[in-house]
Parts: C-alpha cells; structure tokens; sequence
C-alpha cells in the first residue's frame, strides 16, 4: 500500500505536502481514522486520499479560526503595513504602534493647520477703494504667477476650495515681544550683557511663559490690528468696511481643497496596504511548528470530518440487500454525529481563543494583581516590620 510521500497529489490543495512532519503525520491518521470508524469489524469506506484531504481540510481550518483571533488583537497595528499573503507573519508578535491613531487624528490636524495629510495654499486679492465684494475662485491668486489659486497644482482635479485662515495685515516680526532690553528678561535668551539701568528686573521664567505670550501677541495682531471683517457667502467674500484708500493693502487667504481620501497630497504607501482583515497578511500555519494541543485537535477534527465524509458515502444507500434480510446502513446518524462534534471542537476552540485575545491577557493579570494584594494585606506583620503594597 503506498504511503503519503509516494502518492501522487495526496491532497487537493497541497499547501503542506512538502512538510516532513505532515507527511508522517498523514500516514498515521489513515490508522487512526479507520481504527476509530470500526475498520478491524467492518469496512470502512474510505481511501487514503479521502482522510489525507480531510486532514489538509482540518488543519486549514484550525488555522483559520487562530488567524481571526489573533487578528481581534493585532489588526490596530497591522492595518496600513505591506500586504501579501504566505509570509511569516503568522510566526510573528507584531511591536504595537500608535499608527492608527495618529491617523485618525490628522484630519484634525489638517483643520488647525498644524500639519496633516493634505498641503494648503496661499493667495492675495488685491483690494480695490470702494468695492467689497470679491470672488474667491477668480480674484484670489498666486502672487507670483497671477493664476487664480483654484487652479493649483495642490488641486489637479479642481475640488473646492476650503478657507482655513484670513489675514488683514501686514504679519509684524516677533523680536519686539521678545527683545532682551525690555523690561522684563527671561532666561533661556541666554543675555550676555550686564544691566547698569536700576528699573530693568529680571525673572527666571519657564520656557512656557514664552510660548504663551506668543501666542497672546498672534491673537492680539487678529484681533486688535485687523484692517477688516469679513463674510463668505459661496464664493463670495464681502469685506467690512468697505476699502477707502486709493491703494488698499491686498488680502491674504490660506484655503484647502477637497481631497480624495484614496488620494491624499503628500504621497503614502500604506493607503495600498492592509485595510481589512481580508488582506491581514497570515499566510498557512506551519504543521512541524505548531504544538502537540494544535494536532490534538487537527485529529479530532479530522476524524469528524472522515466520519462525516463515511455518514455521506452510506447515506446513497439506504440498506443493503443481504440473504434473507437487509443491511440497514448508518449513513444519517454518523453525519448527524459528526456534526455535532464538529461544532464542540469549534466552540471550544473559540471559547478558549476569546480568553486569549491581547486585551483579555491584560484584564486577567490586572485581576491577578488586585487578588496578590488582597492576599499580602492579610500576611501577619512580624515584629512590626513588613514591607506591604497598597
């Protein structure tokens, strides 16, 4: 009788038939499965091939349940890394990273003009004495090209545009808020000069003092310097109070466009990578790496598979007609069986696997430390000298 090795397509996938240890493996089963069918007392119906692909079947599923399991705890990380399938990644303990979440928070970023995924751009309308009204996708321009700013290269496909700051004025330099002959001094402008003027105090401040008195001087210039209001209607933007002088100063406006988020501005390799579990790059288990409770249950669910299989085979007969009687066969009752045992071997295969998940082994060893402090606040105090916690 040949053996798995010698046999030419031994299972219809072949996905483990290179696998010294599977093929050993596969031999075996053969044996078990129709040892455990009753064969040495009756015939059982199976050929090789059909427990060899049972088996295949078995494993195949086996890693398919692990595989979503480790997905619930790993996707966050995974998702945006390269895709492929028939890598390593199933032998791999991914480092987490905050990714996804600094992804998430970018469109926010966008919207403060603090960064982002999508570039901005900035124009000028030329004010003119006596008018108000300007149009947005027509008067507002590149200063150094003239062309409408609507039709930027930041905007090939001629989205809308977005406004994300006005300016009024003329920017001013921040050195007269931080000039180091004021009266008030900080430290980290290093100075290097010794004060004979008996008003100048100086303070050792927190860089922070800087910061925000940066901040206050920005806010004063929007506010208190401003030359106009405005209100945009469309894309129309009327300026309050109407412009007097013969040369008004020009109107400067930061916009965005509408980006596709297939698209975004600055270029980005992981918008092509993992999006779903569909393309989590897990490829098949390996059978020689997986351990004796993974084969344990291989087995099981290779024997229900080929009891199954067996139940579908006499299934086609309802009897046998013998001398004299009939042989009535067990067709019903073997799948009915084996289905049952299929979805135990399931079930608590996902039961134990929902226990396992990253999230769950962090709830049971927070609850594992709670319960150690519960039991050293109870430990006797010797001599009155113990170190306790909590």
């Amino acid at each position: 009788m040949s053996n798995f090795i010698n046999t030419l397509n031994p299972t219809p996938f072949g996905f483990f038939d290179s696998d010294a240890v599977f093929q050993g493996e596969a031999d075996a089963m053969v044996t078990f499965v129709k040892r455990r069918l009753g064969d040495d007392v009756l015939s059982v119906e199976l050929t090789r091939k059909q427990v060899w692909a049972c088996f295949e079947e078995a494993f195949l599923e086996y890693g398919s349940i692990v595989n979503q399991y480790q997905a619930k705890s790993q996707l966050l990380s995974l998702l945006g890394m390269q895709t492929g399938s028939l890598n390593e990644a199933t032998q791999k303990l991914p480092r987490d990273t905050l990714n996804y979440i600094i992804r998430l928070a970018e469109p926010y970023a966008v919207e403060a003009g603090l960064g982002g995924s999508y570039n901005s751009a900035s124009g000028s309308i030329k004010l003119r004495q006596n008018v108000q009204d300007y149009d947005l996708y027509t008067d507002l321009v590149d200063p150094t090209t003239n062309i409408p700013v609507v039709s930027s290269s930041l905007n090939p496909e001629q989205r809308k545009m977005r406004i994300f700051e006005i300016m009024h004025y003329n920017p001013s330099a921040a050195y007269r808020f931080f000039d180091t002959t004021s009266a008030v001094n900080y430290l980290n402008n290093e100075f290097s000069f010794e004060s004979f003027t008996p008003e100048t105090v100086f303070y050792v401040l927190p860089v922070f003092e800087d910061i925000l008195r940066g901040g206050q001087m920005n806010i004063s210039n929007r506010v208190r310097r401003s030359n106009y209001s405005y209100r945009v209607t469309g894309t129309k933007i009327r300026i309050f109070p109407s412009p007097t002088a013969v040369n008004p100063l020009n109107l400067w406006v930061r916009v965005g466009f509408e980006s596709s988020p297939l698209n975004p501005s600055i270029p980005d390799a992981s918008i092509n990578g993992v999006s779903n579990l569909s393309n989590v790059p897990y490829g098949n288990f390996v059978f020689s790496k997986v351990n004796s409770m993974a084969r344990q249950w291989v087995r099981q669910y290779t024997l229900s598979l080929s009891k199954e299989l067996l139940g579908m085979i006499r299934s086609k007969f309802g009897s046998i007609p013998i001398p004299g009687a009939e042989l009535q066969l067990d067709g019903a009752d073997l799948k009915s069986t084996a289905k049952d045992e299929k979805e135990k071997l399931k079930t608590d295969l996902k039961e134990m696997l929902d226990s396992m998940t990253y999230n769950k082994l962090i709830e049971t060893k927070a609850a594992e430390v709670d319960n150690i402090q519960k039991i050293l606040k109870s430990i006797p105090v010797p001599m009155g000298r113990v170190i306790t916690i909590g």
